[in-house]
């Protein structure tokens, strides 16, 4: 088998469904400990898996760096998405979520940065990271800095990381190749807002998909987009009756709350980030089954309704 691919959006790249995401490679204290070694027979494995698209950021540590030591030799093999509005030097005391700096000099310097970092000549996709005010971006000029390094071949296309209450005005901006947005079966705040980005031509990456939203004893599965209280997705989940919908189908939640995910039908990639070379497997293995079936698809969506709803 194989996973699924996708085009995303305006940028006519065929993207797998499931991406990648090297924020779990950030290393300590604000990640997992991994070794450099580690990192590279993991990021080896993603692409040897059949994922063709890595999403990473300046504000992951060590992720860039370890993307282009280890695959900056498969550099024509993926498509490779960073972000910008990072700060160069994050302060030492700085806890997430950090600074940021939407300057024309600023996102310059990140994307000068990242190229260094990953070992390559061009980013093809650099998004803005955590979701600016449409007022921010024009007083700082950001779209306009972007638009000229895509002039300079340094940047191919140009995203947002958006989230609610701002993901609408950016949308409307129609300027923005693809967006990334949080999105699970039981956090579904953004489900339309997927739609209308994919309405106006641009790709979709969507995150949380699969680290969000069931129920676990896993105390690293984190319950959350940045768009909703914590725990809300667990109640969620608790009052649908889901679980009762998936007895004896032989579907563990996670595989579900994952092919939830991929069933949107306006979903361009979902990035699903982890150290564990046994939850790549896993994650690829449940890529290549696809979207859910249409009629538990449908019944799930009935379920498991929006949170304001």
């Amino acid at each position: 088998m194989t996973i699924m691919t996708r085009t995303l959006g305006r940028t006519q790249a065929d993207v797998t469904i499931l991406g990648y995401g090297a924020m779990e490679l950030r290393g300590e204290p604000r990640g997992p400990e991994i070794d450099d070694d580690t990192a590279g027979r993991l990021l080896n494995a993603v692409l040897d898996g059949g994922i063709n698209l890595i999403d990473t950021s300046p504000d992951y540590g060590r992720s860039e760096e370890l993307i282009g030591k280890h695959l900056g030799h498969r550099r024509d093999e993926f498509f490779l998405a960073s972000k910008c509005g990072c700060l160069i030097e994050i302060p030492a005391d700085a806890q997430p979520p950090y600074p940021h700096d939407y300057s024309p000099a600023n996102v310059r310097a990140d994307v000068e940065q990242s190229l260094r970092r990953l070992r390559t000549d061009r980013l093809d996709l650099v998004q803005v990271h955590m979701s600016p005010s449409v007022e921010q971006l024009r007083d700082n000029q950001t779209v306009e800095t972007l638009q000229e390094l895509r002039k300079e071949g340094k940047v191919r296309f140009i995203g947002m990381s958006g989230i609610l209450p701002n993901l609408p005005g950016q949308i409307a901006m129609d300027v923005f190749d693809a967006f990334q947005i949080p999105y699970s079966a039981v956090q579904r705040d953004h489900e339309e807002l997927i739609t209308a980005a994919a309405g106006t031509g641009a790709g979709t990456l969507i995150r949380g998909g699969a680290a969000r939203g069931a129920p676990s004893e896993d105390k690293n599965w984190r319950t959350g987009p940045l768009s909703q209280p914590a725990g809300l997705g667990q109640r969620n989940w608790a009052a649908s009756g889901i679980g009762d919908l998936l007895a004896g189908s032989g579907m563990t939640p996670m595989e579900f709350v994952l092919r939830f995910t991929l069933s949107h039908p306006y979903l361009s990639t979902t990035i699903v980030g982890t150290a564990s070379p046994g939850h790549l497997q896993s994650n690829i293995a449940t890529a290549e089954k696809g979207p859910l079936p249409a009629d538990l698809y449908a019944e799930a969506k009935s379920r498991l309704q929006p949170a304001d709803e």
